[in-house]
C-alpha cells in the first residue's frame, strides 16, 4: 500500500483549517481515499497540497484562483510536453535530410 497521511494529521501538521482541505478536495483540486470514515491523502499528492495551502494562506488567493491558476499550470506543461515531442520530430525530420 502506498504512504498517505490522513485529513487530520495533515491539518494539524501544516496548521490550515479542515474546511480548506475539505474545499480543495471538493472542488477536486485533491483526490484522497476513504477508509473507515477517514480521509487520507497520498504522499504523492503531497506537493499539490502544499502549493495550495501557500498560494491560500501566503499569497490569499481564494479556491476559485486556485482552481483557475492549477488549470493553467496544467495547460502549460501539456503545452510544454507538446512542445518537446514536436521539436524532437523536427530535428529527427532535419537530421533525415541531412544524411540523405
Amino acid at each position: 500500500m502506498s504512504e498517505r497521511i490522513s485529513r487530520e494529521e495533515l491539518v494539524k501538521i501544516y496548521k490550515v483549517e479542515i474546511t480548506f482541505f475539505d474545499e480543495l478536495v471538493n472542488s477536486g483540486l485533491l483526490n484522497v481515499q476513504t477508509e473507515n470514515e477517514t480521509r487520507y491523502l497520498m504522499y504523492e499528492d503531497l506537493p499539490y497540497f502544499e502549493r495550495f495551502a501557500n498560494w491560500h494562506y501566503d499569497l490569499e488567493i481564494n479556491l476559485p484562483g486556485l482552481e483557475v491558476i492549477h488549470e493553467m499550470l496544467k495547460k502549460m506543461n501539456d503545452l510544454r510536453q507538446k512542445n518537446r515531442e514536436l521539436m524532437n520530430k523536427l530535428s529527427a525530420i532535419n537530421d533525415k535530410y541531412e544524411d540523405g
